[in-house]
C-alpha cells in the first residue's frame, strides 16, 4: 500500500511570476474582447475630442464643490416643489384608466381642430344657438362630463 499524505506543499508565487500571470490574464482578457474594447476607446476618443472628458475631469477634482452646489440647487423651494408635484402627477396617473385617458386626450384633439376651426370662420354663437347646442347628444355628453368632473374636484377640495 501506498504512504498516506503527510504534508501538503503550497506553492508560493514569486511577486514576478504573479505579474507574469496578471499580465497573460489580462492579453487574454483584450484577445476575447478586442471588438468591445474599440468601441471603447473610439467613445473614449470622442468624448476627449467634444472636450466632455475635460469637463468631467474638472468636475471630478472639484467634487466636493460640485457636490454642494448641487445639493443646494435640489434644496431650493421651487426644485422640490417641482419635484413633489412630479410625484403628485405621477400618483395620479398611475390610478387613471389608460383607456379613459387615450379618450379625454383624442376628444381633446378633435374638439381644439373644431375650435380653431370655428375661430377661423369668425361665426358669432347667439342664444338660440346655446339652445339648440344643448340638445346636440356630443355638447350634452361633454357637458354632462365637465359637470360630473367638476363635481369631483369639488368634493376632492371639500376634504
Amino acid at each position: 500500500m501506498a504512504k498516506p499524505i503527510q504534508t501538503i506543499q503550497k506553492i508560493e508565487l514569486t511577486e514576478e511570476q504573479k505579474k507574469i500571470q496578471s499580465l497573460e490574464n489580462l492579453l487574454s482578457g483584450v484577445a476575447d474582447n478586442h471588438d468591445s474594447l474599440l468601441e471603447t476607446l473610439d467613445l473614449l476618443q470622442e468624448l476627449h475630442d467634444s472636450g466632455i472628458m475635460e469637463a468631467l475631469g474638472s468636475l471630478l477634482k472639484a467634487k466636493e464643490s460640485a457636490a454642494k452646489i448641487a445639493v443646494g440647487q435640489f434644496t431650493r423651494k421651487p426644485v422640490t416643489n417641482m419635484i413633489n408635484n412630479a410625484m403628485a402627477a405621477g400618483g395620479i396617473l398611475t390610478e387613471l384608466d389608460p383607456e379613459t385617458t387615450s379618450k379625454l386626450a383624442k376628444g381633446l384633439t378633435t374638439g381644439l381642430q373644431k375650435a380653431e376651426q370655428e375661430l377661423k370662420a369668425d361665426s358669432k354663437l347667439g342664444l338660440f344657438d346655446l339652445m339648440k347646442a344643448l340638445k346636440d347628444p356630443d355638447i350634452n355628453r361633454a357637458l354632462g362630463f365637465g359637470f360630473n368632473l367638476l363635481k369631483g374636484i369639488g368634493e376632492g377640495l371639500k376634504e
